[in-house]
């Protein structure tokens, strides 16, 4: 990409920071990714895909949670925990018989990418987890409460997994 399309994409996001990503990564013939270290520089920290397995793991002991994968034909979205995974025959295996469960290609994530922004008029927390591609394998929500706030215990959670796992904001 130009610098004058990166430049025109920053100031995009910066005016529109709730944008759908993957609406505007489509649009502007970008990856996802590009679209995602768009945005101000303060709502987003980057941290490299060898961190898959253990944001995984920690996300497990969130309790409930939003999953949600978002192709060009459909978007999927599972709200309940995410179960606990381990790596064995190449895969990131979820563990439970029911409910959410897979094989997930951790090898292919470059990296675990933690967004606060604005997003239909209340601010939204997630984790995107990004291949080697620049799309987005798929993210995980900070969860709500029965007032619709971010769970402050989740955000907790998922503030300090960002300060173990991601660099500071991108700049």
């Amino acid at each position: 990409m130009l610098s004058t399309d990166i430049a025109d994409l920053k100031a995009y996001m910066a005016d529109n920071p709730g944008a759908v990503i993957e609406d505007v990564a489509r649009e502007r013939k970008v990856s996802p990714r590009a679209v995602i270290e768009a945005l101000p520089a303060s709502m987003v920290r980057l941290g490299g895909g060898e961190h898959f397995a253990a944001a995984m793991q920690d996300i497990a002991e969130w309790g409930e949670v939003t999953l949600i994968v978002h192709t060009e034909d459909a978007i999927f979205e599972f709200t309940g925990p995410i179960p606990a995974g381990e790596i064995g025959r190449g895969y990131f295996n979820l563990m439970q018989p029911k409910g959410l469960h897979g094989h997930l290609r951790h090898e292919r994530c470059a990296a675990v990418v933690f967004v606060e922004r604005p997003f239909m008029g209340k601010i939204s927390a997630f984790v995107a987890f990004v291949n080697v591609d620049g799309g987005i394998m798929f993210k995980v929500f900070v969860g709500r409460d029965e007032t619709r706030a971010l769970r402050a215990d989740q955000l907790v959670r998922f503030r300090q997994l960002a300060d173990r796992t991601a660099a500071q904001p991108v700049a």
